[in-house]
């Protein structure tokens, strides 16, 4: 995954690539904003390193687009023109990090690391969010019952009350349930798949 430099000053934009390189992070550099929007769907950032003032798009108005399309590579907006209104503002709407022209470049190099750590482990916790989601997808409505009432902490001996049948059926279902999950144990099932389930249980 590449971390995307945005500027229309092309002697800065060449600066910080060289900087980030040196970290053996791999780049992608566009002049305008609308640039890297336009390439936005083939490539897939783990950190976006935008400037505020730029002719067209802002990295302000960057910011807004990108969290409407629910993009979640950090960001990190860097201005020749910066005041504290407007570094309150970015990190309010969600910067990961804000930086002044002349920027320190150890500082720089630093945040896009720590970004990018971030970054990829946002991507595989929405890559886990949309599998489990296609697991749940395939459990049957008895399957699902058992899912929710496991997750809840239920016994199966409770399990079976609720639902009339024999404990050992409740424990077919939870041991498969949990296979197609992928589940180690009941802590990890509820981990998984807590923000898929309503907040109380069937009674």
């Amino acid at each position: 995954m590449t971390v995307a430099l945005i500027d229309d000053d092309s002697a800065v934009l060449h600066s910080m690539r060289l900087l980030i390189e040196s970290r053996e992070l791999p780049v992608a550099c566009y002049e305008s904003a609308e640039a890297f929007l336009e390439d936005l769907p083939e490539t897939k950032p783990s950190c976006v390193v935008a400037d505020v003032r730029m002719p067209g798009m802002s990295g302000l108005e960057l910011q807004r687009v990108l969290k409407q399309r629910n993009h979640e590579a950090p960001l990190i907006l860097i201005s020749g023109h910066a005041d504290v209104s407007m570094a309150v503002e970015a990190l309010k709407e969600g910067a990961f990090d804000f930086f002044e022209k002349p920027y320190d470049g150890e500082r720089l190099a630093s945040s896009v690391n720590d970004a990018v750590q971030k970054g990829r482990r946002q991507s595989s916790e929405n890559s886990e969010r949309i599998d489990i989601a296609e697991r749940l997808k395939a459990l049957s409505p008895r399957q699902r019952e058992v899912l929710e009432f496991v997750a809840s902490g239920m016994s199966n001996k409770q399990i079976a009350a609720k639902l009339s049948i024999s404990p050992r059926t409740v424990e077919t279902y939870r041991a498969w349930v949990m296979e197609r999950i992928g589940a180690q144990n009941v802590a990890d099932l509820v981990r998984k798949v807590s923000a898929f389930l309503p907040q109380d249980p069937k009674a």
